[in-house]
C-alpha cells in the first residue's frame, strides 16, 4: 500500500462518517476491491484508510450518480492504478450510457404513444359483447 508512515489513517467508522456513506456500503466496497490501494490492515485485523480514501469515494459516489455500474466504476479506477489518466475510459463508459439511455427513450416515447392512442379512444361504457369477451375492452382492442 503508497500509505506513508506519517499519513493518517482512519477507521471504517470514521470513514463511513465522513463519507456519507454506511460502514457497510464502504466494507462491501472494499471486498469488491474499489477502494485499493488505499486501504491496509492493522495486526488486529482492522481495516485503515490513507486520505485517498476519501477521493475515491467521491469518485465513486458522483460516478453512481452519473448511472455507472460498480463494475464500470472499477475498470476506470483500475486503469488510475496503473497510474494512467483514466478519463478516456471514462468517456467510453459515459458514451455507451448515453447511447443506452437514448435506446430508452425511444422505447419510452413509443409506449407513450401506445398509451395516448388508447386514451383516445376510450369508451367509458364499451359494448356488451366486448364486456363479456375481454378483462379490459379498452386495453384489449384489436
Amino acid at each position: 500500500m503508497n500509505i506513508s508512515v506519517a499519513e493518517k489513517l482512519y477507521k471504517i467508522g470514521s470513514v463511513a462518517a465522513c463519507s456519507g456513506l454506511s460502514v457497510k456500503t464502504v466494507r462491501y466496497y472494499e471486498e469488491m476491491g474499489l477502494l485499493s490501494p488505499a486501504v491496509e490492515r492493522s495486526p488486529a485485523g482492522y481495516r485503515l484508510f490513507g486520505e485517498a480514501v476519501f477521493n475515491r469515494l467521491a469518485f465513486i459516489k458522483r460516478s453512481k450518480t452519473l448511472g455507472l455500474s460498480l463494475q464500470e466504476i472499477k475498470d476506470i479506477l483500475q486503469v488510475r492504478d496503473r497510474g494512467e489518466l483514466p478519463c478516456s475510459e471514462a468517456k467510453q463508459h459515459l458514451t455507451l450510457k448515453v447511447e443506452a439511455i437514448s435506446g430508452q427513450i425511444a422505447e419510452l416515447e413509443t409506449l407513450k404513444r401506445e398509451l395516448q392512442a388508447i386514451l383516445n379512444c376510450w369508451e367509458e361504457q364499451p359494448s356488451r359483447d366486448r364486456i363479456t369477451t375481454t378483462i379490459c375492452p379498452n386495453i384489449q382492442r384489436d
